[in-house]
Parts: C-alpha cells; sequence; structure tokens
C-alpha cells in the first residue's frame, strides 16, 4: 500500500473508532485513536490529523478552508464541483470530496447539526446551522446526479458605508441620500435579486440609527450585524422531525410589534409575514425596514400584493396598506461591476387604487425623475449636493 493510500486507510480508521465512540475530536482523543489502530504521528502530523478529523466530523470537511471572511456562498454540486462567491461572482474552486457519498455524508451531518431530518424519506432541507448559516441540501431523488449543498455564510462584519463607497456599492452622492433615509425615519424596503448585497446594505444602515433608538429583529437566520447598542434579536424556528415547534416569521413580528421597538426590521420578507410587517409600518412605528427579493424596484408592489394575497389579503387590502406605509424602495442589482445600488423608487397610489413604484432616483448614470420631488419632500435636498 502506498503512503497516502495507508494514511487515507489509518484517517478512516480513527474516524470510525472517534465516531463509534462518540469521543470529542481533539489531540489527546486523536492520539489515543492512532494508539488503539496501531499507528504513531508526529506532533505536526497529529496536529494536522486533528485538524481535518474535526472539520471532517464536526465542522464542514473540505469546505472548512473556504470558510473565510469574504465568502459569501459556497455551492457543492459533487464531489468534483465546489464553487464559491466571494463578491465577484461565482468562481470553480479546486476543492474535491473523495466521493458522491462523501457529499452525502457531509449533507445529513450538517442537517443533523440543524436538527432536521435528511434521508431518502425526507430528501431535502431548509435549515439555520448552529454558527449562523444557512443550509440547503437536497438528495436523490430530488436531486438525480447525488446530492447538492448551498451554503450562505452570515457575514462576518458590518460595512460602513464609506466602506460601500469604495467597493463600488454605492455612489457618494447615493450614501447621503441613504443616510437621509435613515435620518428622516422614513419606512424603507431593500429589494433585488439573490446574492444582492440586501442584508449587507441593510446592516450599514441600521447601523446608522440613532444609539437612543431600539431595534427589534425578526430573521430566519442571523444574517444583520447592525453596529448598533441597542438590537434585539429574535430567530424563527422551523417545526422539527415530529412537524411540532414551529415559530414562524409571522409569529416573531407579532411579538416584536409587544416589546416597543422604535424600529422593526424584517430580515427578509417572503411569506405570510408580510401582512403583519404591513401593518407594523401603519401602526405609528416609523422608520421601520424589510428586504424582499423583486426583479426590479418596479416589481415591488406586484411581489408584496402575490404574499399579502397568498397570506390571505385580498388585493385592494394590500394596496391600500402599502400605499398608507409610504416607504421608499431601495433596489440593488449584480452584474459584471458587482453589486450596486440601481435606483430609489417611492410608492404612489393610483386612481385605480393600485400602488405603483415610481422612478425618484437612478444611478450609474445619476438620474432624477418624476419622484424625486416627493423623496425630496420626506428626506430633505442635502444630499442633491454631494
Amino acid at each position: 500500500m502506498s503512503a497516502p493510500a495507508a494514511e487515507r486507510s489509518l484517517t478512516e480508521a480513527v474516524r470510525n473508532r472517534l465516531a463509534a465512540t462518540g469521543a470529542p475530536v481533539s489531540p489527546s482523543s486523536v492520539a489515543a485513536a492512532l494508539r488503539a489502530e496501531g499507528g504513531l504521528l508526529g506532533d505536526s502530523e497529529l496536529l494536522s490529523m486533528t485538524r481535518r478529523l474535526a472539520a471532517d466530523l464536526a465542522g464542514a470537511g473540505p469546505l472548512e478552508e473556504l470558510m473565510t471572511e469574504n465568502v459569501t456562498d459556497i455551492l457543492v454540486n459533487g464531489p468534483d464541483e465546489v464553487w464559491v462567491d466571494d463578491g465577484g461572482g461565482l468562481r470553480r474552486t479546486r476543492v474535491r470530496f473523495e466521493s458522491a457519498d462523501a457529499v452525502r455524508r457531509l449533507a445529513q451531518r450538517l442537517a443533523a447539526q440543524a436538527g432536521r431530518r435528511l434521508d431518502a424519506a425526507v430528501p431535502y432541507v431548509d435549515a439555520c446551522l448552529p454558527g449562523g448559516a444557512r443550509l440547503h441540501a437536497v438528495l436523490p431523488p430530488v436531486s438525480p446526479a447525488g446530492a447538492c449543498v448551498s451554503l450562505r455564510l452570515p457575514p462576518r462584519r458590518t460595512f460602513t458605508l464609506a466602506e460601500l463607497v469604495r467597493r463600488g456599492t454605492l455612489v457618494p452622492r447615493g450614501a447621503a441620500l441613504l443616510r437621509a433615509l435613515v435620518e428622516s425615519r422614513a419606512s424603507f424596503l431593500v429589494s433585488g435579486g439573490t446574492g444582492t448585497g440586501k442584508t449587507t446594505l441593510l446592516s450599514a444602515l441600521l447601523s446608522l440609527v440613532d444609539p437612543g433608538e431600539r431595534i427589534v429583529l425578526a430573521e430566519d437566520s442571523p444574517e444583520l450585524r447592525p453596529d448598533h447598542p441597542h438590537v434585539v434579536r429574535l430567530q424563527s424556528r422551523p417545526a422539527n422531525i415530529e412537524g411540532s415547534g414551529e415559530i414562524s416569521l409571522e409569529v416573531l413580528v407579532r411579538q416584536a410589534l409587544r416589546m416597543r421597538p422604535d424600529r422593526l426590521v424584517v430580515g427578509e420578507a417572503r411569506g405570510p409575514e408580510i401582512v403583519s410587517l404591513l401593518a407594523a409600518l401603519n401602526t405609528g412605528h416609523e422608520g421601520g425596514a424589510g428586504s424582499l427579493h423583486a426583479n426590479g424596484a418596479g416589481d415591488v408592489p406586484a411581489r408584496v400584493e402575490a404574499l399579502g394575497c397568498a397570506a390571505g389579503l385580498d388585493r385592494g387590502a394590500v394596496h391600500s396598506q402599502l400605499a398608507a406605509t409610504g416607504a421608499v424602495v431601495v433596489h440593488l442589482v449584480r452584474g459584471a461591476a458587482g453589486r450596486r445600488l440601481a435606483e430609489v423608487r417611492v410608492l404612489q397610489r393610483a386612481p385605480s387604487g393600485l400602488v405603483h413604484a415610481v422612478p425618484a432616483v437612478s444611478f450609474f448614470p445619476y438620474r432624477e425623475h418624476a419622484g424625486a420631488e416627493q423623496l425630496v419632500s420626506r428626506l430633505g435636498g442635502g444630499w442633491r449636493t454631494c
């Protein structure tokens, strides 16, 4: 047996022994398992094996090395196809798994860490890991070619508006406009597609809130990280294996309203919680905010209508409540130039009763539209001089 093959065999034997005994992965437990298997390693080799086994038995296996500060998404399409997004778009990595079964084992172990089931009976999972990462995984027959794993990593830090300007997400005039938006206590919705930076921008804006105000966050996973002294976090909980114990985002919004928030923020409205969010923005809670997926800023009213009607409201009620919020729509896009603020729109109710998102300011290049005067009346015009 060659040296690499012998090392893999020894590592597998130690892994199986630790898994069978349930012993925590530590230098002492690995050394004991090595002795039991008749192996002997030097200090550096022992520490290297300990790190590998810790990642394999309790961590993210080969993906551990990808979990750096700049990586936001890790996508595993198969044992030889691992992709990451580190802010510059998706790129393929050199990370490899030993086999398709290794990918499946990783997916099942991560699901177990989140207290969820992933097997032939339930071949998919969408859950939050203990460290805050969002896990999605599918197994055959949902994914015929083999297990697929998607990890959305929580942000390691909160960016300031100045940093977002340096990164090209905002232009100086856009940063000034958003600062005025927060200072005026206007309600706003951050929209965009997946990976456009909605959470990053929302965290940066919440960091500008007056330190004397109380921010209550309601999220599915703890992604928002505002740099603010008074933040209360509420996190939803999925149903357990028996199908009970669920705490939905809708429930969290109702609880948050009873916690005397100055600013109520919903991390991402994508279901019935849109009804509670609309209600919250119409009960005197100024400065409320949230994020939602939308193809464009002009599609936000239709998106809110779809979610509200699915939750039981009729079309007229959805548009009436949306119009009353007076929310400003801040839309982000992601393209070849990276993530950036594309435009800001204001909500206007037409004679038909339906709400439209009217263009106010667009960027790249900068241009003010018909809705700019309405925006100026709410926020003031200081940002125009930047």
